[in-house]
């Protein structure tokens, strides 16, 4: 028997709350509606749902009585799409409330419908295993009403990932801003825009009003650009945008076009007849004047502005929600501080930098970092379509090809057109230059399989890659491969950790060796027990700790092979039938650690006492690593 010390209280999630009702369509037809309320930062998998990922929620009519089933099971909106990297799967999914429709007709006076729903739902740091909802319907012929036959309390609800979410577009907004400032179409325009204000009004309150106004006006036409493109496309839309592969190949291709644009191929220009408008209008003077002035700004410098502008949409767009609304917040935010800032204190003006060749190496940097971040687009394709053409390896060889070209470029060793010919190389561009070089070198062991965490998210994930486990996948700090001893029962794990999948087996281990048993709660289809492992077990103290000092079992909560009859039985916990072997170890954390979302780890020593408070998802490796320490010293 388990003996267990329970040190926390109960933290069993229920993300998802289904209702079931019914509507009499005719006289022998009904519609039975089964209605799954998602808490928010939560989604609930689709019906259709190729093998290998997450578990799809199904509908199970088990017990039909005097009814027949008429046409398939139908939702009421369409379900969200997205490619999940970790699985290199196409997997869609609801948020917030979707309601699945079954018409059956009754072939009796009355009848009875009894089955059960089975579902998976994740939000960004966790999953919880695929639960099990039963249902039943009584129809009548002569019953006309709507009745609910189920319904679950609701949760308390927040939004703290999509909040994260915002400001980090936000600041990546900023900085575009900010970047934006320092090429030849905005540079220049500060020092002469900010005279004109001081000269043309009279008092210098008027002066910083005008300069306000004008950085207001500035705010408001991008903010206005950001509205519109979310309202065009929608918040849903956007998002599903971000795993369309087709849509990937054309922001691509728009990256291409602006980073050539930069380094000088051609100029992107609006038609001069927008431009001659809006400067007529810009004259009449006032605030609407002043309002015209800063959109005419924003048409002059669209030869800098549009690339990252265009960048920030599309980073905006693929990120779904008000991300388009607050990226052109940001931009325009960190453009137009400068110039009300200037409007005020005109005498900072003489501490500008004066205009030259340095802009246009601006625009040229900037150039090089949008070919690079294009082909995070057309990685995304790749493994959309699943092509493997641009796998892990080859788009790594990309960007040291592309950083080596920027390293050269900022030490002078070549040019682009509108480049002024350079004697003396600065020392700022040697020490950018020195650490774009750096930052090469470190990517390069990223070709054999390491981490190369920096870049986490740009290159397809290890497993992608034409050596998925990496050279070497087994030596880790001079642990060699002939040193571990894999135990026919083990399975090779993430990384190449040998691991157990059937407690029993991995206890008799841990209690012939003495060493703490690390249980692993995870599933197949858990997208951020992925994570973990790509990001913290890979890590080299944690991989040795791991192959060491531990027993490890993975126990898969979402294993649907069905268990013997005579194993099958109630839990006493969920009072909730366990049927298959990933009900049995998510019955098994549920019951023992109160817990029932992955990844999930836990730490015992051979009398199967617990050695410290489980670890949930932090993808820290140090946290884990320290984690894992902790529980060999109490062992």
């Amino acid at each position: 028997m388990l003996i267990i010390a329970l040190r926390a209280s109960s933290q069993i999630v229920e993300p998802v709350k289904w209702t079931f009702s019914q509507t009499k369509v005719s006289e022998a037809e009904y519609d039975l509606h089964l209605t799954a309320r998602i808490d928010n930062g939560w989604h609930l998998y689709g019906t259709e749902l190729p093998g290998g990922g997450p578990v799809k929620t199904s509908f199970h009519f088990e017990n039909l009585e005097n009814v027949e089933l008429s046409g398939d099971i139908v939702p009421d909106k369409e379900s969200i799409n997205m490619f999940d990297p970790s699985f290199h799967l196409q997997v869609n999914y609801y948020e917030t409330e979707v309601t699945f429709s079954q018409r059956v007709k009754l072939t009796g006076g009355s009848g009875s419908v009894k089955g059960y729903v089975e579902f998976m739902s994740c939000n960004d740091e966790t999953c919880t295993p695929p639960m099990d909802k039963e249902f039943s319907f009584k129809l009548k012929k002569e019953n006309t009403s709507e009745v609910k036959t189920t319904s679950d309390d609701t949760t308390i609800r927040t939004g703290t990932e999509q909040e994260r979410n915002y400001w980090n577009i936000f600041i990546l907004a900023f900085l575009g801003g900010l970047a934006a400032l320092l090429t030849p179409c905005v540079f220049p325009m500060i020092p002469m825009t900010v005279s004109f204000f001081t000269k043309q009004s009279k008092t210098k309150a008027k002066g910083i009003r005008n300069g306000i106004w004008y950085g207001i006006s500035i705010i408001i036409i991008y903010v206005v650009l950001g509205t519109v493109v979310t309202a065009i496309f929608g918040a849903e839309s956007l998002n599903n945008l971000s795993t369309n592969p087709w849509f990937n190949l054309f922001f691509a291709l728009l990256l291409f076009v602006f980073a050539f644009s930069f380094m000088g191929a051609f100029e992107i220009i609006l038609p001069s007849k927008w431009v001659n408008t809006i400067d007529r209008k810009a004259d009449k003077g006032g605030l609407a004047g002043i309002f015209f002035m800063a959109f005419a700004l924003a048409l002059v410098s669209f030869s800098c502005t549009g690339p990252i502008v265009g960048a920030l949409i599309v980073e905006a767009a693929l990120r779904g929600g008000m991300a388009p609304v607050i990226g052109m917040m940001g931009f325009s935010l960190a453009l137009a501080v400068p110039f009300a800032l200037f409007a005020a204190f005109p005498g900072w003006l003489n501490t500008l930098p004066k205009s030259g060749s340095w802009l246009n190496s601006v625009k040229v940097v900037l150039g090089f970092l949008e070919f690079a971040f294009a082909f995070k687009f057309l990685s995304i394709a790749d493994m959309v379509l699943n092509l493997h053409i641009l796998e892990r390896e080859v788009f790594i060889s990309i960007w040291i090809a592309v950083f080596v070209g920027l390293g050269l470029y900022l030490w002078g060793k070549i040019q682009f057109p509108h480049d002024s010919p350079t004697t003396n190389l600065p020392v700022s561009r040697f020490v950018l230059g020195t650490i774009v070089f750096a930052f090469v070198i470190y990517m390069i062991p990223g070709l054999w399989g390491a981490p190369v965490k920096l870049i986490s998210g740009f290159p397809p994930p290890v497993d992608y890659a034409e050596s998925p486990l990496g050279v070497g996948k087994l030596q880790v700090q001079g642990v060699a491969q002939s040193t571990i001893n894999i135990d026919p029962e083990k399975h090779i794990g993430p990384h190449g950790i040998p691991l157990y999948e059937d407690y029993d087996k991995a206890l008799d281990e841990a209690v012939k060796s003495g060493k703490p048993l690390l249980i692993d709660f995870t599933g197949k289809g858990c997208t951020n027990c992925r994570k973990m492992e790509d990001n913290v077990w890979v890590d080299p103290e944690v991989k040795k700790l791991l192959l060491e000092d531990y027993v490890v079992v993975s126990l898969f909560v979402d294993l649907r092979e069905q268990l013997p009859e005579n194993e099958k039985y109630i839990s006493e916990t969920t009072g909730k039938k366990i049927r298959t072997v990933g009900n049995k170890w998510s019955d098994f954390q549920i019951s023992h650690f109160h817990r029932n979302t992955q990844p999930y780890y836990v730490i015992l020593n051979k009398e199967e006492e617990q050695l410290s408070d489980g670890y949930s998802y932090n993808p820290d490796p140090r946290k884990f690593a320290a984690w894992l320490k902790n529980g060999l010293q109490k062992n």
